[in-house]
């Protein structure tokens, strides 16, 4: 009799932290520093975790925010090799749009900075009244010559293209 036994690797991260903010400017500031504390803890120095956290999180506090209902920080470290970043706020049925401003505008270039820092990034609709707005970052190095994704950040439909 052969006997066949499987072992299954569960995908649990590493580490997560979650937190629910004011949709505040206060809010905004505490996000940034908090996610700051946390990956510092986590031994991940990065930079570009604190600015993303600092864009989407003032995001929910300008656009995202409904009174009386707070906005969520979630950090997800999978294995010291990705951190995914998610803001969720309570206003699903206004999306965010990526959008250059005028060059003297004092603001709207959140989005802009978060998919320049991002590998990927994108919106995850519901469960309603809710989206939530994420952002992943490779912390392990990429090779040089690679095929870079693009895609829907609202559909997540990948697209390549050669670089």
């Amino acid at each position: 009799m052969n006997q066949h036994i499987t072992r299954t690797e569960h995908s649990a991260p590493a580490r997560q932290f979650t937190v629910l903010l004011s949709p505040t400017r206060r809010g905004a500031r505490l996000a940034r520093l908090l996610a700051t504390a946390h990956l510092g803890d986590w031994g991940i120095v990065c930079e570009p975790a604190a600015h993303i956290v600092a864009d989407l999180a003032a995001n929910a506090a300008v656009h995202g925010r409904v009174t009386g209902r707070d906005f969520q920080l979630g950090l997800t470290a999978h294995r010291d090799e990705l951190l995914r970043i998610e803001v969720t706020d309570t206003r699903g049925e206004q999306l965010p749009v990526v959008s250059t401003p005028d060059q003297h505008a004092e603001s709207g270039r959140g989005l802009l900075i978060v998919e320049a820092l991002a590998d990927r990034w994108g919106i995850d609709i519901g469960p309603v009244p809710r989206k939530t707005i994420w952002a992943e970052l490779d912390l392990v190095p990429r090779p040089l010559n690679r095929v870079a994704e693009t895609h829907d950040p609202v559909r997540r439909v990948p697209t390549l293209h050669d670089t």
